[in-house]
């Protein structure tokens, strides 16, 4: 396979940006006032150098021409991309940064209405290549809502800089060192950096902290802790996935329940969310349709890596998802809600599920592009739409800070009822 392209089913540039904690699905979109579309008036003097230039013409042009031949909607939805192109490359010609460039590139690939089209600049595709290695750290997790503009702190690092600067969960990140944030921010060890937050009563909380090395998550968590309960959690779906939960589930007994957990887990690999299908859906299996630009509709089967399973596991399975939950992690729990075979709990997903496609830029950033539509086995089409949960359990900010987790909560107490239901139904027709 090309290393340069490869078939994935999450949209790196979409809500969530690790800074510390786990992976960067770092959002092209600007903060503050930055967030209008680039004028002529905003390109910072002095003009760029003509290496900057040719750089500037190389990326804007091979984004340009990848939508034009292979976006999966060849008509571009309604968009004269011609007219796009004659607008918007002067602006990104003119570019003397990485911001201001991929700001342009961003604000025309808005123009599709599509979450998977962005283009991340190369200090975000560097964060996103080193995020489970060791590295320079906050220790924040940051997250945005509907308004990609402002981004919340969805997790705080245990032991990490921003813990001990007293950042909070739910606080709203404003600046790093005078400078709205930006997916072309870069921390180093030892090299203090300041932050200016709004927290939850709308008061300023400035700090400044120094980043510093930390080795990198785990991409994949099995806890044991809870009594006749498995909770794997998911960061992503990275290379292997499938084959980890297949050893997870080894030998694991019959009346054992299993939890995975995709919250604020922006995707991955296609190829993973099939695996993790097959080890809980009949080899085989279809359970979704992708079609491509020239409208050839392929089949989507459990016939992935999990393992050494040749059947499917029979425990019971629960998925919990949230708004964080994207493309592989809201295809995987809508298939098995669908096949009759897990209950999803937690809360509505954004529905960000077309299947798209990275590709390599120029100087080093990277454009993810929709390259075919998606609908599941029973013909729905889950973009812009998302899954809706069997049981509705939200978690809020003040139960994240105190530790307290009432989705994953429901979903025991969801998977026990339905334990002791097939048990009396299993007594009383002895």
């Amino acid at each position: 396979m090309d290393g340069r392209r490869f078939l994935k089913v999450s949209c790196l540039l979409s809500l969530a940006l690790l800074l510390a904690a786990g992976g960067v699905s770092a959002s092209p979109q600007m903060t503050g006032d930055e967030a209008r579309p680039l004028r002529f008036s905003d390109i910072v003097q002095p003009p760029p150098d003509r290496a900057r230039t040719r750089m500037n013409e190389r990326v804007f042009d091979r984004v340009w021409s990848e939508v034009q031949r292979g976006y999966y909607d060849p008509g571009l939805h309604g968009v004269d991309w011609d007219a796009a192109r004659a607008r918007f490359r002067p602006l990104a010609v003119a570019a003397t940064d990485d911001r201001t460039l991929y700001r342009v590139v961003n604000d025309m690939l808005d123009l599709l209405d599509d979450g998977h089209a962005a283009a991340s600049p190369p200090a975000a595709v560097r964060r996103q290549e080193a995020m489970f290695e060791r590295r320079a750290v906050m220790g924040l997790t940051l997250m945005a809502g509907e308004d990609r503009n402002v981004w919340t702190v969805e997790r705080v690092r245990a032991g990490s800089p921003a813990e001990a600067a007293g950042v909070e969960v739910g606080w709203i990140l404003t600046t790093v060192d005078g400078r709205p944030w930006g997916p072309d921010v870069e921390v180093f060890d030892g090299r203090p950096v300041q932050l200016v937050l709004t927290d939850e009563t709308g008061a300023r909380r400035e700090t400044t902290l120094t980043p510093r090395l930390m080795d990198g998550p785990q991409p994949f968590v099995a806890d044991y802790s809870r009594p006749g309960v498995l909770v794997l959690r998911i960061e992503q779906f990275d290379p292997g996935l499938g084959r980890w939960i297949g050893h997870e589930l080894d030998g694991l007994p019959a009346d054992v329940n299993v939890v995975l957990d995709l919250r604020a887990n922006p995707g991955g690999r296609l190829w993973e969310a099939e695996s993790v299908l097959t080890c809980f859906l009949p080899r085989g299996q279809v359970w979704a349709t992708r079609t491509g630009r020239r409208g050839r509709a392929v089949a989507l089967k459990a016939a992935g890596d999990c393992g050494d399973h040749e059947a499917p596991v029979a425990n019971p399975v629960a998925v919990l998802v949230d708004k964080g939950s994207r493309s592989a992690a809201e295809l995987t729990p809508a298939a098995l809600q669908e096949a009759g075979r897990g209950i999803v709990v937690g809360e509505q997903t954004v529905g960000s599920v077309l299947i798209a496609q990275d590709t390599n830029l120029p100087d080093g950033g990277r454009l993810t592009l929709s390259r075919s539509d998606y609908v599941t086995a029973g013909g729905v089409r889950l973009e812009k739409r998302g899954v809706t949960p069997d049981i509705l359990a939200p978690r809020t900010v003040a139960e994240r800070r105190a530790g307290e987790d009432p989705t994953l909560e429901a979903a025991i107490a969801a998977l026990q009822s339905a334990d002791r239901a097939r048990a009396e139904s299993q007594s009383s027709g002895l």
